[in-house]
């Protein structure tokens, strides 16, 4: 499903978050992205949903190679996948609803289907009661909910996160991995960005280790 072929992303002034990465992820796989701080694990999940395209090497989902994707066509890929990253880009205009509600609008859906579709994404977050509300009053936890909520509400066949339970308590993090956990067990492919090793440990899955933007054996 995913395949990176001797990648390298090197940034203005000559940093490389990624370099030299063959990585291989099988469809329906739980991978854990383990690593320091400015390790490439970001880098890495920015480059499997095209946010950022290799320097060099390539990068192939689901037998597109992304890096050379023309800008049009990106929408249409990234439609099924779902993107957890720490800079929410929430649409603080909307309410907690509308931005759930975006990539259903996105892919044409509306209605009665795509409204319980996204009460049911509400729901599975703890945030169902607040579907009125902006997200601009949400704390930083329930930001990173909401944020949940619109990657899954799609129901997509791969999911990136980039550290998706730095932010919740002890709690909402087990709940929200739990989901994650019933999703790949009906066959969701999940990458998953954490320092968290006892996570790690709970859930299983393999654990891909990175160092300076390299793969740790």
């Amino acid at each position: 499903m995913i395949e990176l072929s001797d990648v390298t992303k090197r940034y203005p002034g000559g940093h490389e978050a990624v370099s030299g990465l063959n990585l291989t992820i099988d469809q329906g796989e739980l991978v854990f992205l383990t690593g320091h701080s400015g390790a490439g694990k970001s880098t890495l999940l920015k480059l499997i949903a095209a946010i950022e395209r290799p320097t060099s090497g390539h990068v192939v989902v689901n037998g597109q190679n992304v890096g050379r994707m023309k800008r049009p066509a990106l929408p249409f890929f990234r439609r099924n996948i779902g993107l957890i990253f720490q800079d929410h880009k929430l649409l603080y205009d909307r309410s907690v609803f509308d931005n759930v509600l975006l990539p259903l609008h996105i892919q044409g859906m509306t209605g009665t289907d795509a409204a319980k579709r996204v009460r049911a994404a509400l729901d599975k977050v703890g945030l169902l009661k607040k579907e009125k509300t902006r997200p601009i009053t949400l704390s930083g936890g329930e930001q990173q909910r909401l944020c949940i909520a619109r990657a899954i509400v799609s129901r997509p066949a791969l999911v990136l996160a980039d550290e998706p339970t730095a932010n919740l308590d002890d709690a909402y993090a087990r709940d929200i991995m739990d989901m994650f956990r019933a999703f790949n067990e009906v066959g969701v492919t999940l990458v998953i960005s954490t320092h968290d090793q006892e996570l790690i440990h709970r859930y299983g899955g393999r654990s891909v280790n990175l160092a300076y933007g390299k793969m740790v054996v």
